[in-house]
């Protein structure tokens, strides 16, 4: 990250969070059940216009899901950003969003899956962390964990965080910035100019619905891409419905045997509950040994 970090305001009671659907057409009532999570929390939601436009399995047009973003960020009264859903299609606005609009108009951006494509691009690009967390659709059968953790992001973003995982697959302790997010998302960037960057990095992994056989060739496809070259350690999240997370686990082991780096798993975020949130784009402490991940926003 540049040493000048640019982070967005804590939000407090009464602000306004904007809702963008950068990827799939959503449900209604699932959207609206998200809301109701939000409302509770005491934030104003904006729904902008043409929110619930459809085009086909998408939220509308490329451009239109882009400008959503754009105009969300050009907007002095939003102080949050979070997504519909994911599903597909974050990595087709990418040529459209404005990044220098988002670098200079700091705001949490929050989301998880397909999102990853918008994340991951938004940390090499601006200076604020960008949360990888649940989308608004999610939120409607949250968890209490994943609530919490929600409003501990957005309330108080530049406390330190300690996320515990369950596993360790390799020792060790590293630093680096965080970054990954869906492991499909960022395989689908390889090759493209929005390419990600994993160099120094604590590499954060999760997926779902991918059998073994395919979480093992998205792995080597970044290997034999060289992207996984200079990753500091990694950490996993969920892999629901993947098959034997054991089987998970000793793909990742062995895809890194060549990389003597710290590797932890059980970390609840992604497609699992509870999704915990994790500011991507910050300066993490990966303790494997002591099964922790040290986040703390604004950190560089």
């Amino acid at each position: 990250m540049s040493a000048q970090v640019h982070l967005p305001s804590s939000l407090k009671a009464g602000d306004a969070i904007g809702v963008c659907a950068p990827s799939g057409a959503f449900e209604p009532a699932l959207l609206e059940a998200g809301i109701a999570q939000l409302r509770k929390m005491g934030f104003f939601v904006h729904l902008p216009p043409g929110l619930n436009e459809v085009s086909g399995y998408l939220a509308g047009n490329d451009r239109h899901r882009a400008a959503l973003v754009n105009d969300l960020f050009k907007s002095t009264e939003i102080k949050a950003v979070f997504c519909a859903r994911g599903g597909f299609g974050a990595l087709r606005v990418l040529p459209f969003l404005d990044f220098t609009l988002l670098k200079n108009s700091p705001k949490l951006l929050i989301g998880f899956s397909d999102i990853t494509a918008i994340l991951s691009q938004g940390i090499e690009q601006c200076t604020s962390p960008m949360i990888h967390g649940p989308v608004i659709t999610s939120l409607a059968g949250a968890s209490v964990r994943t609530l919490e953790s929600l409003f501990q992001i957005m309330t108080e973003p530049f406390s330190q965080i300690v996320i515990r995982g369950r596993q360790t697959l390799s020792r060790g302790s590293a630093s680096g910035i965080l970054k990954g997010g869906n492991l499909a998302t960022l395989v689908s960037m390889v090759g493209t100019p929005f390419q990600p960057d994993f160099e120094g990095s604590i590499l954060f992994l999760e997926d779902t619905a991918e059998p073994a056989y395919k979480i093992d060739r998205m792995l080597t496809q970044l290997r034999l891409s060289g992207l996984l070259t200079g990753v500091k350690g990694v950490v996993l999240g969920s892999f629901d419905r993947c098959g034997d997370i054991a089987d998970i686990h000793g793909i990742v082991a062995e895809v890194f045997n060549n990389y003597p780096v710290p590797i932890l798993a059980g970390v609840d975020a992604g497609h699992g509950e509870p999704n915990l949130c994790i500011p991507l784009g910050s300066k993490a402490i990966l303790d494997a040994d002591g099964q922790t991940l040290g986040v703390r926003i604004g950190d560089n």
